[in-house]
């Protein structure tokens, strides 16, 4: 099985809020209408994987690029990946897709995590998160907490140093 990585677009939001009722069913999951609104910020940036053989939306994730260029700071917004298709290194592909952005610019990362998914936040971790603080009753309407983790740029820009 391949995989092929995309950029999301409008015709994409159908998809995502689908696997956003799967995978988040009591904590409010985005429907179709937020996600065309986001794909469609200027400092939004969404990507898919999909299934080579099938064109099936199986991952998402989606970044925001905070503050000003030149001392950005960066948020993960959602990152899901369908069941049948998790534990193939899907979640990990778009972190990495990330992080690399975030590192190239020089920008911190946040994001907010459930603290009771374990396998989510051990993902975090090994891309150097750590926990900030824990946010109660964060997840509605399950109140369930999160996790605010952030990561530190493991490289910064040139224009952030001043050259």
């Amino acid at each position: 099985m391949s995989f092929e990585v995309r950029e999301l677009r409008a015709g994409d939001a159908s998809r995502c809020a689908e696997l956003e009722q799967v995978l988040f069913p009591g904590d409010n999951p985005w429907p179709e209408r937020v996600f065309s609104v986001e794909f469609a910020h200027p400092h939004t940036f969404y990507l898919g994987v999909f299934d080579t053989e099938t064109d099936l939306m199986v991952g998402y994730a989606g970044l925001a690029m905070l503050g000003r260029p030149d001392d950005p700071e960066f948020e993960i917004h959602t990152i899901g990946v369908d069941p049948a298709y998790q534990r193939r290194g899907i979640g990990r592909h778009l972190m990495d897709q990330f992080t690399h952005t975030a590192d190239t610019m020089g920008g911190p990362m946040f994001l907010e995590v459930r603290t009771d998914n374990a396998a989510a936040i051990a993902m975090y971790e090994s891309f150097g998160f750590t926990t900030l603080t824990t946010r109660k009753n964060y997840y509605q309407p399950s109140g369930t907490d999160a996790f605010t983790m952030s990561r530190q740029p493991r490289t910064s820009s040139p224009e952030r140093n001043g050259e």
